[in-house]
């Protein structure tokens, strides 16, 4: 299926890394880094000159935390949103929301894609995704609430939910009015699985990439990776770069990453050896 996102179309077998900017104080990966807009449009050129096409801007930490209502969302993300959007025309931009209130007020500022990590906890997001005709990412997360994490949950076959949820959130989205070519689908590793599940999903993803959706795969430094080796946040980097790479050669077409220069190289290094894309050179033993 093929992937148009904003002004940006891309092609079949193409990979592209999906660069996270977080506004939040309490970001688990950055800490609060960009919160201030000087260091956080620092961190999208970075991104961009490293090879990001996608950035993914987010107003609410993801786990559980103090209390986030939407005004202090949109007022976190739609200024930064609209200057991103002057700076960088040809930019994909991403909003990680689950609120239509909040995806209503990025897509008037510029954003061509709701990221919604939560299942369509919000059902009106997907009808704001058609009204501006935005993209969609339609994810699994077993049904949780918002900002909450799993305690003892169990699938009979965890692939098989996802598959069915996220196909069926996706055939809403289009029959909403969302355009078929800006959806994609997302497992949601770790919301609502524990470490198992989030290996399983890693190691059978060609199965949700049979759907035909394009695959969005967020496992940048997330925490399953962290519990495999018994690492912090910051110890997850080949971890990350390894379920990438799997994830990759599995057939998923957008990488949400925190480290998108290392991401980038992981997705051509893979595309060399699939066949899908040229090496940057090739003098060895033809000169």
């Amino acid at each position: 299926m093929s992937l148009r996102l904003g002004t940006r179309a891309f092609g079949d077998g193409e990979t592209v890394v999906m660069a996270i900017v977080n506004r939040t104080p309490d970001s688990f990966f950055d800490s609060g880094a960009y919160v201030e807009d000087t260091a956080a449009l620092a961190a999208v050129e970075r991104a961009v000159v490293d090879g990001a096409a996608i950035v993914d801007i987010g107003g609410v930490k993801a786990g559980p935390g103090p209390e986030v209502d939407a005004a202090e969302e949109i007022r976190r993300t739609v200024p930064f949103v609209a200057a991103v959007r002057s700076r960088h025309p040809e930019l994909v931009i991403s909003v990680d929301t689950w609120r239509a209130e909040v995806g209503r007020a990025v897509c008037e500022a510029g954003a061509d894609l709701l990221n919604d990590a939560w299942q369509g906890a919000d059902p009106a997001l997907a009808e704001v995704a058609a009204e501006f005709g935005v993209g969609l990412v339609c994810s699994h997360t077993g049904g949780l609430p918002p900002r909450t994490d799993p305690h003892r949950v169990s699938y009979p076959d965890v692939v098989a939910d996802v598959v069915e949820t996220v196909t069926g959130l996706a055939e809403r989205a289009v029959a909403l009015g969302v355009r078929r070519d800006a959806v994609l689908v997302d497992a949601a590793h770790d919301f609502g699985k524990n470490t198992y599940h989030s290996l399983e999903l890693t190691r059978r993803l060609d199965e949700l990439v049979a759907t035909g959706w394009p695959v969005l795969a967020a496992v940048s430094n997330k925490k399953f990776l962290g519990e495999v080796l018994d690492v912090d946040k910051d110890g997850r980097l080949a971890a990350t770069l390894a379920a990438t790479a799997i994830c990759a050669w599995h057939g998923a077409r957008v990488f949400r990453a925190h480290q998108v220069r290392a991401t980038r190289d992981v997705l051509d290094t893979v595309g060399a050896v699939r066949g899908t894309r040229p090496p940057a050179v090739a003098r060895r033993a033809l000169a």
